[in-house]
């Protein structure tokens, strides 16, 4: 970091804008040229960074410190390759020189050769006095490499040596999280706090993972000590309202979730799940209310739309359903669960080749499950679409060996279009499976019934 204040009475600084005025050159020494360019990277003037870079390489083209400043300048250019011939020409000149080995393995991950970058970091540490940062760099390079107990392990090693280095507290937990060991995270929580009593960041993280586990109480009793180290830690009020929702406490939950906007700024989050707390009591037109105000604040924010539409489902008021449904289609069209929602819709207000439409772009989006199949098959059924249900319901076969609800179903349509030996394989084969199903059937396809073929069936397994 640079030591130079942003006022400009600092006189290596003075001096270098004068001389950038003037057209003058003046000399500086390697430690004035370093403190001049970082100043200059640490408040985004690159320009003026690399026209410093270039004079001070010109008086001091020995200084292995200026020439590493310049390295960290090319890679923010993406110039990867002349940064690196550069490392290696100082790699030769300072082999024990810890930064060289840091900035090769910058290189190395910028083009995705992470095994490299972490020998690189490895022979950095060899030389290093301080091991956090290398440490956590490591850490992130195993992330990218997928070995997430690796990770761990350096993260939680840097976080030894730097207590508050938050940043690695919370990829210990990412990589916990990765590995699905939320008891050993809560273990891991619990050595730390002993260290760091008084660190919220802990308490909320501990609460995440007993939420996560659905151990609610521990859950409450974590954040609850976060808020008590820092009242205006918005992170661990917001966790607490989504725990006391699932404790079932309605109203403390809201009282939290405002909270949080008394906080910070309001946000569409804490407007859903105020709403989502006042369905729950009961209380429709608050509900409505802060479901409106999630969309009011975030128009684009498609799980508002979601629940205005499931609110005015459960109302049976279609139409507007069918109006919010569409709303968030608009902003997500290839989410399957909205179209599902939409055929639902449609069906209910007998639009059954919007329906039918709605289930096919559903499967389109590989959403394949055995519902989507039958309520497809049987609204093609309603429309006398019988070919086109026969298919859908063979597609469904594949991934649904002989499940009840497609043999039966196939059974009726072979009867409807008059292939009754098909029927009969299929309505046994159903018949022996599964003979409760058999009043879906007969609530399906009525007039099967009175063939005789269907008649003895029936009447055989029934006995």
């Amino acid at each position: 970091m640079s030591q130079f204040s942003n006022s400009n009475d600092n006189l290596p600084l003075s001096k270098f804008e004068m001389m950038l005025k003037t057209n003058s050159v003046y000399f500086f020494d390697s430690n004035e040229f370093e403190q001049i360019i970082l100043f200059y990277v640490d408040n985004g003037k690159f320009s003026l960074a690399k026209k410093a870079i270039k004079l001070g390489l010109s008086q001091h083209p020995s200084s292995v410190a200026l020439k590493l400043i310049h390295v960290e300048l090319l890679i923010l250019d993406d110039k990867l390759d002349t940064a690196e011939r550069i490392l290696d020409q100082l790699q030769d000149i300072e082999p024990s020189n810890e930064e060289i080995y840091i900035q090769k393995a910058t290189i190395y991950s910028k083009k995705g050769k992470h095994k490299n970058a972490v020998e690189s970091l490895q022979t950095a540490l060899l030389f290093a006095e301080d091991d956090a940062d290398i440490l956590s760099m490591l850490g992130m390079e195993y992330l990218h490499l997928d070995d997430f107990d690796t990770a761990r392990f350096n993260f939680a090693k840097s976080l030894d040596i730097s207590f508050e280095d938050y940043s690695s507290l919370y990829n210990v937990i990412y990589c916990y999280d990765m590995l699905d060991q939320h008891m050993e995270a809560i273990d891991y929580l619990n050595g730390f706090i002993e260290n760091e009593p008084y660190s919220e960041i802990a308490w909320h993280q501990i609460g995440r993972q007993y939420f996560i586990v659905e151990n609610y109480p521990k859950a409450l009793e974590a954040f609850d000590y976060s808020i008590l180290i820092d009242e205006k830690f918005i992170g661990a009020h917001l966790e607490k309202a989504k725990t006391l929702e699932e404790l079932e406490r309605y109203e403390e939950a809201i009282s939290f979730y405002h909270k949080t906007m008394e906080i910070d700024t309001p946000t569409s989050f804490a407007y859903l799940r105020i709403g989502k707390c006042y369905e729950e009591l009961d209380k429709p037109q608050k509900a409505v209310e802060f479901y409106n105000k999630t969309v009011t604040e975030d128009p684009l924010l498609d799980k508002g739309w979601l629940a205005l539409t499931e609110f005015h489902i459960n109302h049976k008021n279609y139409h507007k359903g069918l109006y919010y449904i569409n709303k968030a289609l608009s902003i997500d069209e290839e989410n399957n669960l909205y179209w599902h929602q939409f055929a639902e819709i449609n069906l209910n207000l007998n639009l059954f080749e919007e329906a039918a439409k709605a289930y096919y772009k559903c499967i389109g989006l590989q959403d394949d499950r055995l519902e989507v199949f039958i309520a497809l098959a049987d609204v093609l059924l309603f429309l006398g679409e019988l070919e086109e249900s026969i298919q859908i319901l063979f597609d469904a076969n594949e991934k649904y060996k002989d499940a009840t609800e497609i043999s039966y179903r196939l059974a009726g349509l072979f009867f409807l279009t008059q292939k009754y030996s098909d029927g009969v394989v299929f309505l046994e084969r159903s018949l022996k499976n599964d003979l409760e199903y058999l009043t879906v059937f007969q609530d399906l396809y009525p007039s099967v019934l009175r063939v005789d073929e269907v008649k003895l069936l029936i009447k055989k397994y029934n006995s």
